[in-house]
């Protein structure tokens, strides 16, 4: 309640270090000559002036009236507070002391249902903040004020309060106010002071906790004793190596470390090493093994459920069934088995499924299935595990495998084997050779655990993206099984099996809301993707999903209409198309320019290769980051061109020119010979001013002599050629027996002609004069 009265001026005493409440009797060491001017200009004021909280060079908008009740000369100074009061402007007297106009804020004893409401909750939450201090027994002689207004002032006294704080409610009027904001502040209060004594609680419970087990472990061992009971942690371990299946030499190994373990006390180092070392070596399943499936037909079954296409890599996991099954059926023991294990290396560019393969795989035989990554890795021990002088060794990735595998026959996937690095510490590769070597591999020794391991039960299958970055020896011990890529009737038949389902499903539609047609999915294929894999189609089909559930989540409730999807409607939902089948009809629409095909990691692709002539010194440029045997090919070529100038009708002064050859992507990387007759080709074409074909590709290393050798990839490179639009391949006649591996489909709608030499390949080439 706020009562207006004529404005008064009182000298200012600045608080810099604490707030003084009305009803409070302090006192103060006053040092500074700010403090004794004030002091000094309170006598003329009748032994009053006003105090007010000064804090960060700021002062209070209210200030505690005070009466000096005594002081000496030492600057002690006793004052008693009177009310509060709004501080006004204010002005120095010629002593230099601040004088300010003030409105005093008489205290008004007010009682109402509310406010006794919010005292008596203020009391209990200070009684209980004063409990947890431990002086619960002055709480009811310091809070049995009956003025509310002098039971908040209280606070001040509070250690808990910040001086902003104290402050604040200096500041603070009314008295509701006032209580609210302290009960707000002190649950907080009450609320920390819990904590804190929970958690020393429950520490000392802790403390409590061990010393009683450590006693009752001790009285324990004793009693055991005495009663000729006791059985230690060794017992323990030889009872469960009594119940586990190890070879014959590992028991050995065992049972030494369990006797060293006997011998040692536990307060060495190495006590809690060789437990570690035990654990580890029960952890791994020894003489557990899944029981394979021998049903060649369900495997089947089940592999194509899994996957489209990939006819030889089925083949061949139905032929090392068919070698277990009858190997089981007549008998063969396992010595006769060793040298049996299979090792697959799945090559081929990204996305065309070699890493799900190994999961299929692992569920048509019946086994478990493991995956470990090798991209990256450049330790040595990662894969043979560290040897136990090292703190914090552990086994490498082999056996840990294993273990969490819970069985000795798993199917190992090793993802990546290309992009494993070496350096300083190691070659993981070479540590890859005793695993991947079937006639070594039965006795694997991983480091930490320095026992064999059998692993000729373990189908190991690799996989990479190419082999040239993989070691020679470690590429001899592994069967290479080439993944092409897909043919777009192979990709539809994905999509519309496996791919589109998987994102209706992730894109929490139901089959029956959409009906995608096969046409739209040919015209995703055709328009939208160009890849050997299906990883880009996956995410195409993912956004034309997210479309139609954006669709479906606008509609109204009673609309359950199928949402068809047709060819002509692709474009509304993916936008414009990503693809251009006319791009080589463009390039090599002047003379100079031919199409070559060429293989990546990321499979095969259309080369474009381009040749112009300037007038100046003669001499050959070169540009495109061509690798040394690519640049070698165009020197060849250029080489051919000159000798076979006559036959080619080719002006001797065209010659005499400085010749430029580029490839085009100038910032890939590219290298290898099979780009040796299509850069003839180029500067064939450019020479004689004859155009080349724009539905012709071609591939093959050309000789000085003019013929044409066999290349590598052929089934990429066509299928490339296939997706860019392209009719007509140019291949050597050397790779004639690879036509075979181009699918049956792709060799009906394009033509093959297969050549020896360069001028079969410039008359087939080369348009008419």
């Amino acid at each position: 309640m706020t009562q207006n009265l004529d404005t008064q001026t009182l000298p200012v005493l600045p608080l810099r270090n604490g707030v003084v409440f009305p009803h409070m009797v302090v006192t103060l060491r006053i040092e500074t000559s700010e403090g004794k001017i004030a002091l000094a200009a309170s006598e003329q004021a009748g032994g009053r002036l006003i105090l007010v909280p000064r804090v960060a060079g700021k002062y209070a908008s209210v200030g505690t009236i005070a009466e000096i009740q005594q002081s000496d000369e030492e600057g002690n100074v006793v004052v008693s507070g009177v009310g509060r009061a709004r501080v006004g402007s204010g002005s120095a007297d010629t002593a230099g002391a601040l004088w300010v106009e003030f409105e005093p804020y008489p205290e008004v004893d007010v009682h109402d249902e509310a406010l006794d409401d919010l005292v008596a909750e203020y009391r209990a939450v200070v009684t209980e903040v004063l409990d947890h201090r431990g002086v619960g027994a002055v709480a009811e002689r310091i809070l049995g004020l009956e003025n509310p207004s002098q039971l908040a002032d209280l606070a001040v006294y509070s250690p808990d309060l910040s001086l902003e704080q104290k402050v604040e409610i200096l500041e603070t009027l009314d008295v509701r106010e006032r209580l609210g904001k302290l009960l707000i502040w002190m649950r907080e209060v009450l609320a920390d002071l819990e904590l804190r004594r929970r958690v020393r609680d429950d520490a000392a419970e802790r403390i409590d906790k061990s010393q009683r087990d450590y006693l009752l472990r001790q009285q324990m061992e004793a009693i055991k004793k005495e009663l000729g009971e006791e059985q230690g942690a060794s017992d323990s371990y030889r009872a469960r190596l009594e119940e586990t299946a190890m070879p014959e030499k590992v028991k050995e190994a065992v049972e030494r470390e369990i006797d060293r373990l006997e011998r040692m006390s536990e307060q060495s180092p190495e006590h809690s090493w060789i437990r570690t070392w035990l654990d580890t070596m029960f952890d791994i399943p020894w003489g557990k093994r899944s029981e394979d499936r021998l049903d060649l037909n369900e495997a089947w079954t089940v592999l194509d459920a899994d996957h489209t296409g990939l006819h030889d890599v089925k083949e061949r996991i139905v032929e090392h069934l068919a070698v277990r099954k009858l190997r089981q059926e007549r008998g063969l023991t396992e010595e006769n088995s060793r040298q049996s294990g299979a090792i697959l290396l799945l090559v081929g560019p990204p996305g065309v499924g070699k890493t799900s393969l190994g999961e299929s795989v692992a569920r048509a035989l019946g086994r478990k299935f493991v995956r470990v990554a090798l991209g990256g890795i450049r330790d040595e021990a990662e894969v043979r595990g560290h040897r136990r002088t090292y703190v914090g060794a552990r086994p490498g990735r082999i056996a840990r495998a294993l273990t969490e595998a819970e069985t000795m026959n798993p199917v190992f996937l090793l993802d990546e084997m290309d992009k494993v690095g070496s350096d300083w510490r190691g070659d993981p590769s070479s540590a890859l050779l005793e695993v991947l070597d079937p006639a070594q591999n039965h006795t694997f020794r991983d480091h930490y655990l320095e026992v064999d391991l059998d692993l000729s039960d373990v189908l190991f299958i690799a996989t990479a993206n190419v082999v040239e970055t993989i070691p020679a020896p470690l590429l001899d011990r592994t069967e290479v099984i080439r993944l092409d890529g897909y043919t777009d009737e192979e990709k539809v038949a994905i999509a519309r099996d496996h791919l589109l389902p998987r994102q209706i499903r992730q894109a929490g539609l139901e089959p029956e809301e959409v009906a995608v047609t096969e046409e739209a999915l040919g015209v995703v294929v055709d328009r939208y993707t160009r890849e050997a894999g299906v990883r880009s189609l996956e995410r195409e089909l993912g956004k034309l999903s997210r479309k139609v559930a954006t669709k479906v989540a606008k509609r109204e409730d009673d609309e359950k209409d199928v949402i068809e999807i047709d060819g002509g409607d692709v474009v509304e939902y993916l936008g414009k198309p990503k693809v251009w089948h006319d791009e080589a009809k463009d390039r090599t629409d002047v003379p100079g320019v031919a199409t070559g095909l060429a293989v990546t990691g990321t499979g095969g692709d259309v080369l474009f290769i381009e040749a112009t002539a300037t007038d100046g010194e003669a001499g050959l440029t070169l540009t495109g980051q061509l690798g040394d045997v690519m640049k070698e090919s165009a020197r060849i070529a250029l080489s051919y061109v000159e000798a076979h100038a006559r036959e080619l009708e080719v002006e001797p002064a065209a010659l005499k020119r400085r010749f430029h050859v580029h490839v085009p992507a100038g910032a890939v990387p590219k290298d290898g010979p099979s780009a040796g007759i299509t850069m003839v080709t180029a500067v064939a074409s450019l020479l004689t001013g004859r155009k080349v074909r724009s539905e012709v590709g071609m591939t093959g290393e050309v000789t000085l002599q003019g013929k044409v050798l066999p290349i590598g990839g052929l089934k990429q490179k066509v299928l490339a050629a296939h997706r860019a639009g392209l009719t007509t391949v140019l291949f050597p006649q050397r790779n004639e027996i690879d036509m075979d591996d181009i699918p049956e489909s792709v060799r009906e709608k394009m033509t093959f002609h297969p050549v020896e030499t360069v001028d079969q390949v410039l008359d087939l080439a080369l348009e008419s004069a």
